[in-house]
């Protein structure tokens, strides 16, 4: 998707996207910010940020001599996160719309670079993952960190399939999937992330897994299809047409006795020399 398609497909989810924090978002970010080891006074670029469920504990762990920059292309998420920060008095974390990919560290960043990246559940919207990540590993300072969350193999795969066959029911046209605009499998195990995170000239690689299983709710469950990417294909689709839509999908995962969403995460972080 464009950039422009990805704030659209948000920015439409922005209440299901806030109810899913708590049990999703918010946990994954904080294990992500934990396992960098940022400390008091670190730089932190924070992309694909969404509401901030990384870049606000970032924020937290830098304390007032630290900056965080959070990056994401959806407006309303991003006015989001400045109000939890406004609440929390955390006012060393601006929340900027702007491309990632051709980020430019403002004067406010050490010359050397910021000392940590973090990504959670996002390198897989960047285009040109590779790449994209390789030029935002290079506004690092050598010796700095780089941290993504990833959902681990097999998460959220029967939920996914049982999406994806009830979408076929109601478009024309091949219903999208969860891996078919990303290449998730290239990082969703220990040993893959391991060595992808590694191809960046990184060393002293930990990943750990973060297990999350979820109660399949009929709320939590439609909140996952509207709150993030998978709401895509309903974009410009009648009231009604969405309203069936639901009510078969969740038909489906009672039938296929999809009583638990499997939402867990690898959790990856790494040195980078510069």
């Amino acid at each position: 998707m464009s950039n422009d398609q990805l704030a659209a497909v948000f920015n439409a989810g922005i209440r299901e996207f806030d109810r899913l924090t708590p049990q999703v978002w918010g946990p994954a970010g904080q294990s992500l910010i934990t396992q960098l080891r940022l400390r008091p006074g670190d730089a932190v670029l924070d992309v694909c940020s969404g509401a901030g469920a990384s870049a606000l504990p970032a924020a937290a762990a830098v304390g007032p001599t630290g900056l965080v920059h959070a990056v994401d292309v959806a407006d309303d998420l991003l006015e989001m996160g400045r109000l939890v920060a406004s609440d929390r008095a955390l006012h060393n974390v601006d929340f900027v719309r702007a491309d990632a990919t051709e980020w430019e560290p403002p004067s406010t960043v050490p010359a050397a670079g910021y000392d940590a990246l973090a990504c959670s559940y996002g390198i897989f919207f960047l285009p040109d993952t590779d790449q994209s990540v390789n030029r935002l590993v290079r506004l690092l300072r050598p010796g700095g960190r780089i941290g993504v969350t990833v959902w681990r193999r097999g998460a959220l795969t029967d939920f996914a399939r049982a999406y994806a066959d009830v979408l076929a029911r109601h478009l024309t046209g091949p219903a999208p999937s969860r891996t078919d605009a990303s290449p998730l499998s290239r990082f969703d195990t220990a040993a893959a992330l391991t060595d992808w995170l590694t191809g960046f000239g990184a060393h002293s690689v930990e990943v750990t897994e973060l297990s999350n299983l979820l109660p399949a709710t009929p709320q939590l469950a439609w909140d996952l299809i509207l709150g993030g990417a998978m709401r895509a294909p309903l974009l410009g689709l009648d009231d009604d047409t969405v309203e069936s839509i639901r009510r078969d999908f969740l038909s489906l995962l009672t039938e296929r006795d999809v009583e638990t969403l499997d939402a867990t995460t690898l959790v990856g972080t790494a040195v980078v020399t510069g």
